[in-house]
């Protein structure tokens, strides 16, 4: 495909005008202002339009799509206890296919090209993920406190993913290793899977110091270790790794994360909904931490619309810490896609730029909200919406364009996804 005539965000996060791109298989093979020569197909007009790379959720837990809107207004601990462990128990193989493909619906229709998920069912997640056309970093969560984790099936089924799916669908599927939290295993569960992610050299993904009572409750299981510094002890940082969250950390923290060239995996929607806190981005961008942005839940954030993510993250630094000139929207933006694709260990992809892969987005610059241009970073931070992405392409393929779900059959996804939902709902009446 050809794109003509289009504003790019190019791989310096700067605005270049009335672009010609050309996309060659699952390839960016040419950027210019003058026509290729080439024949590159189908020709896209770009007017009034802006092309970028798509987004990278780093932290999500695809399946609960299923449990939008169902605990609202709790605290974490209600939340978690009276809503959401319940609904899961009752969740299955078929329930989780359906919420996987209504989640990637939703991510497509938003521009998230890729996610690191956390969850379980592997197989059913990784077939809709596939079927959908997105990418994935899948992960079989591990939360085992008992001190002999080698006895429940979560370590096996960890493994069995990882040797089943890594590299899966020409690379589409990468599996992550992941310690669901310090307070929700043992010191034996945190050795078994650090030293397995060591073995195949895999990347970790825990979720660090989302709650006070988490971070305090860790210092005082261990010694005064945090999250971070306990982990840091039994080697788990030791691969390339995602902290999800980061509220709490504190001192020593900063250091580790940076020597270990850990990425923080911010989540501000989720983290005020939930009112776990605010994420020091100034601090850790800074300190030349990398971060990037994740979802959470849909369960605890009731949306995958990337933009207003983005401008949480932009705005929740500013507020917290009373100072309007830190998280600027460049700093965003790299956050968004290339500071995500990096976590994933997708070193080519997050970027406009030949060579890379083609995972981008089209943008609708034509609207009331996005005019007038001073500077289209600052509108596509703090202006844009999710409605105003016309077109998704991952590996050079469309998967969505104008409403049009190339790769999923909509109306079938919702409805089941909703049967599924329905079912459970009559379960845990019964009980």
């Amino acid at each position: 495909m050809l794109f003509k005539n289009i504003d790019i965000l190019d791989e310096n996060f700067e605005i270049q005008k009335d672009v010609f791109v050309g996309v060659s298989g699952d390839r960016i093979k040419y950027i210019g202002k003058t026509r290729p020569s080439e024949d590159f197909g189908d020709e896209y007009d770009g007017r009034n339009r802006l092309l970028m790379s798509g987004f990278y959720n780093t932290h999500a837990h695809t399946a609960m799509t299923l449990l939008r809107g169902y605990g609202e207004n709790m605290t974490l601990q209600d939340w978690l206890f009276t809503r959401i462990f319940p609904f899961e128990a009752h969740l299955t193989p078929e329930s989780v296919y359906w919420g996987t493909l209504l989640s990637m619906a939703e991510s497509m229709r938003f521009g998230i090209v890729s996610s690191s998920d956390m969850y379980y069912f592997t197989d059913e997640i990784v077939r809709a993920v596939v079927e959908s056309g997105e990418k994935i970093n899948v992960t079989r969560a591990v939360a085992i406190p008992d001190n002999e984790p080698w006895k429940f099936p979560a370590i096996r089924e960890m493994k069995e993913a990882f040797e089943r799916y890594n590299g899966y669908a020409d690379g589409a599927v990468k599996v992550d290793m992941s310690i669901h939290a310090e307070y929700t295993c043992s010191d034996a569960t945190v050795r078994t899977v650090t030293e397995y992610t060591k073995s195949v050299n895999a990347i970790m993904h825990i979720h660090i110091s989302e709650t006070r009572s988490e971070h305090e409750g860790c210092k005082e299981r261990h010694g005064g270790l945090t999250p971070v510094q306990y982990f840091n002890k039994m080697g788990s940082w030791d691969t390339p790794s995602i902290a999800a969250h980061c509220i709490y950390i504190e001192g020593e923290d900063y250091d580790i994360l940076k020597e270990k060239g850990v990425t923080v995996a911010s989540n501000p929607n989720s983290n005020l909904k939930l009112s776990s806190g605010v994420c020091n981005v100034p601090e850790l961008l800074r300190r030349g931490i990398r971060v990037a942005i994740g979802t959470d839940s849909v369960a605890s954030n009731n949306s995958l619309n990337f933009f207003e993510e983005m401008k949480a993250f932009a705005l929740t630094g500013k507020m917290m810490f009373s100072d309007p000139t830190v998280v600027t929207p460049k700093e965003t933006l790299y956050a968004a896609t290339r500071a995500g694709a990096l976590a994933q260990g997708r070193t080519d992809c997050g970027l406009l730029k030949e060579g890379f892969k083609a995972d981008l987005i089209v943008v609708d610059t034509h609207k009331p909200n996005m005019v007038p241009v001073h500077d289209m970073r600052n509108n596509l931070v703090y202006s844009a919406d999710g409605g105003d992405i016309l077109m998704t392409m991952v590996d050079g393929k469309v998967i969505y364009e104008n409403g049009e779900y190339r790769t999923i059959d909509i109306d079938k996804v919702i409805f089941e996804a909703q049967n599924c939902t329905d079912e459970i709902l009559k379960k845990l009446k019964q009980v």
